[in-house]
């Protein structure tokens, strides 16, 4: 009967020590909040468009600013550009801002695989310049500034200006899509 009373204990006690082990559950959330982030390359953020000659004039000019800007995304999103007025203004004359055309495309270094440049009209209205379905780290885009040609500026020069300078502050925004 001893030994039964031992074995009884000896159970017993290993239920008890079993009993003390038990388990629960966590629910891990990984959240992924939107982040989008664009940059004008510091060394362009001056944009000249520069009439010298007739042919500037007549054909129009244009400056091409590699990897002008560089966009972080975790996902697809929308780069748009806007004037800060209808018109580019030199003290009492103007030029209308949609006589400019800015035109994006991949820039030289890590270019946006199967975005969309869409070139456009400057405006004071936020304008898309390109779109993408997905995201990218440091993806750099290539932006053209053309002026008008066709003599359209002629009328524009002030006397006793060299040059007159017609200014705008443009904005660029990166939209998550």
């Amino acid at each position: 009967m001893k030994k039964f009373i031992l074995t009884s204990f000896a159970l017993l006690g290993f239920a008890t020590v079993s009993a003390q082990t038990s388990t629960d559950n966590v629910t891990l959330n990984v959240k992924l909040k939107p982040i989008q982030t664009l940059v004008v390359n510091p060394a362009q953020k001056s944009v000249d468009l520069l009439y010298t000659t007739a042919t500037d004039y007549s054909g129009g000019v244009s400056s091409t600013q590699a990897d002008h800007l560089t966009v972080y995304s975790t996902g697809g999103f929308e780069v748009k550009v806007k004037s800060g007025d209808a018109n580019i203004v030199s003290g009492s004359k103007n030029i209308a801002a949609n006589t400019i055309t800015i035109t994006a495309s991949n820039g030289s270094n890590n270019s946006i695989t199967g975005a969309t440049y869409t070139p456009v009209s400057l405006s004071n209205n936020d304008q898309v310049i390109a779109t993408s379905a997905t995201g990218g780290v440091n993806k750099n885009i290539n932006v053209t500034y053309a002026g008008a040609g066709a003599d359209t500026y002629v009328n524009n020069y002030i006397a006793g200006q060299t040059p007159t300078t017609y200014t705008t502050t443009l904005t660029y925004t990166i939209f998550a899509k």
